[in-house]
């Protein structure tokens, strides 16, 4: 169990022992600073905002991106909107504590508008920080504002103000999953690491860069206030608009998480070889790719997604052939050295950067995408040269997305076999080695570094 922190707080004492066990030094976090009010409206119009980006996200997947656009959210000026999206992730992030806490000062839920500025309100104050007043005199204009919330703000003033006074008492970091995501992950990993799953899911991670060769890490960490990870990711917990950062310009690196960086990593690509990224978009791994000095042919189903690929090729100054067409529809003889499939998933194992990804998920979905992935696995198969070398990867902790995909493939397909991986050598945490050789990359893992996202991957050899 976790206590969220008292107003002003970032944390009180034991549930910063708690987070502190479960993920070891972290850059520091640098939020956006909320606005303090200092007029009727001033700071209103970005709480509703909050709330439809908050309510897209617990409605369909891509809820927020798509929100980003709305009229309440894009006619805002641009700090309004950053602030508008902290606030929606932070109460994504804790919306299963925040819950508990107001259950326990509600007599009978109100309606759900009433229930979003409620939980706006408590994301500012136990997560952002915002100063308790500013919070609490929002919430109540914001209550004003509609003839259905309206008889309820003397409720939201006394409720807000109440846990404000008395603190929020004692919650659980597992109730911010889903309760079918926490069962799944209990049953698949045990109590332990389903808590220390939850836990990595609490606050905002840190930034995390690849490089290409020849740039300076050391340096690039120094100017952004961060480090060097293992396998040459630099972590930083600068916020704002990265297009102003030292070497974005330039094209020294990219946006990828650290987990999103082993699959690259683990085909093992050399200068000359030709290799063919299926599923590619957004493109960090094909950027990885083509800095080899490898001849990478991407693919990708949305023509759409491809755009961001082709830009940051561009700024980069690195190399690939892009091409928009879905994988098993590729009319193309060629096969290849080697292949990376990074195939379609659930996107359970992102939630720390993206927390939409565990509302929105469906467990019926698992299944369906289990089925893509086994179609996209065999197609990938027939592209690789004898002798050469297939990489199957999903952002999933799901095993039906993961393990199982890999020991039906191996039944289907004789030819192929496991070449065990080497986590020191690409940059992984030791523990992410499975018996079998794959990986199986954790949140709640490299809690000395701050943790990463969720990933699988399996080298496999065509050996005849």
């Amino acid at each position: 169990m976790s206590r969220p922190p008292r107003p002003g707080t970032n944390s009180d004492a034991r549930g910063r022992r708690m987070a502190d066990k479960a993920r070891g030094p972290r850059p520091p976090r640098r939020e956006p600073t909320p606005r303090v009010d200092e007029g009727p409206e001033v700071g209103v119009e970005a709480r509703i905002a909050a709330g439809v980006l908050l309510n897209a996200a617990l409605e369909k997947r891509n809820g927020v991106d798509e929100a980003l656009a709305f009229r309440e959210v894009a006619s805002l000026p641009p700090a309004d909107r950053a602030f508008a999206r902290a606030v929606a992730m932070a109460a994504l992030r804790r919306l299963g504590e925040i819950d508990q806490i107001l259950d326990r000062r509600l007599k009978a839920r109100p309606n759900d508008q009433v229930v979003t500025i409620l939980r706006i309100a408590l994301a500012q104050i136990l997560v952002l920080e915002t100063p308790a007043f500013a919070a609490v005199s929002t919430a109540v204009k914001l209550a004003e504002r509609d003839a259905k919330t309206r008889p309820y703000k003397g409720l939201v003033n006394a409720v807000l103000r109440t846990i404000g006074r008395e603190g929020p008492g004692l919650t659980t970091a597992e109730a911010n999953l889903p309760d079918w995501i926490a069962a799944r992950w209990r049953a698949t990993y045990g109590e332990p690491v389903m808590i220390g799953l939850a836990l990595a899911g609490r606050d905002e991670p840190p930034t995390d860069l690849s490089l290409k060769p020849g740039a300076d890490a050391a340096a690039l960490a120094q100017a952004l206030d961060g480090f060097v990870l293992p396998g040459g990711t630099v972590r930083t917990g600068r916020r704002g608009d990265i297009a102003q950062w030292p070497g974005f310009d330039t094209g020294d690196w990219w946006v990828q998480d650290a987990a999103a960086a082993v699959p690259a990593r683990l085909l093992d690509v050399r200068a000359g070889e030709t290799v063919l990224d299926l599923c590619a978009a957004p493109g960090g791994k094909t950027l990885q790719l083509a800095a080899t000095g490898a001849a990478v042919t991407a693919l990708d189903r949305s023509e759409a997604r491809l755009k961001r690929l082709s830009a940051n090729l561009a700024r980069t100054g690195l190399d690939a052939q892009v091409i928009a067409v879905p994988a098993e529809d590729w009319d193309d003889a060629r096969t290849f050295d080697a292949v990376l499939l990074d195939a379609p998933c659930t996107a359970t194992g992102t939630y720390r950067r993206n927390p939409e990804a565990l509302r929105a998920t469906r467990p019926t979905e698992v299944a369906k995408l289990a089925d893509v992935q086994h179609r996209l696995l065999d197609a990938a198969a027939e592209r690789v040269k004898p002798g050469g070398r297939l990489v199957y990867c999903t952002c999933s902790l799901e095993r039906e997305e993961g393990e199982t995909q890999v020991l039906a493939f191996l039944r289907r397909n004789p030819a192929f076999r496991t070449v065990p991986a080497d986590p020191a050598a690409i940059g992984a945490p030791p523990e992410a080695l499975t018996p079998e050789g794959w990986l199986r990359l954790l949140p709640s893992q490299w809690p000395e570094h701050g943790g990463l996202d969720g990933f699988f991957a399996a080298r496999l050899e065509r050996v005849g």
